[in-house]
């Protein structure tokens, strides 16, 4: 078990919680809010379709030991960040 991955797998699932459910968009940074259409879509795309599978990805990774892990990870969370980039930049940017 690896304790590192599963504080930060919680602190995702924190984070996807804060964001998706209680509208905290003040903690995605990098955007112009007066760009975005719908902060409420935000919250919801960021938090459930990023956050929320990467959070669960890292717990559940925390529990099982496998050789490339880290790069089973990475290459997961590049896929989860391209799919909301894509999706925020032709939905929900002016």
């Amino acid at each position: 078990m690896q304790y590192g991955f599963l504080i930060i797998g919680i602190a995702l699932l924190f984070v996807s919680y804060l964001v998706a459910a209680k509208k905290q968009t003040w903690l995605l940074a990098g955007f112009n809010e007066k760009n975005i259409k719908n902060k409420s879509l935000l919250g919801k795309v960021t938090g459930g379709v990023f956050f929320l599978p990467l959070g669960l990805l890292v717990v559940i990774h925390s529990f099982i030991d496998y050789p490339y892990e880290e790069t089973f990870l990475l290459i997961a969370m590049l896929f989860l960040l391209t799919i909301t980039y894509v999706f925020i930049n032709k939905r929900l940017l002016d």
